[in-house]
């Protein structure tokens, strides 16, 4: 892996961006509302944040190991 990123790797980075912003304004809304417990949403986009993680390697902000 070069320091260079390829256009599957810039995707991959946005995309795990986008789900972390998804994930951290719905856990502010709900807790906003007064929501202390995991909801069905919460689980939901927590669940495709770390799905969107686990395509960028740990270089780049990821949890992919290769």
């Amino acid at each position: 892996m070069g320091w260079k990123k390829t256009d599957e790797e810039k995707q991959a980075i946005a995309d795990m961006k986008a789900a972390d912003k998804a994930l951290h304004e719905n856990s502010d809304r709900e807790y906003r509302a007064g929501i202390r417990e995991e909801t069905p949403e919460y689980l939901r986009l927590n669940r495709a944040a770390n799905e969107a993680a686990s395509k960028v390697s740990r270089w780049r902000g990821g949890t992919k190991r290769s």
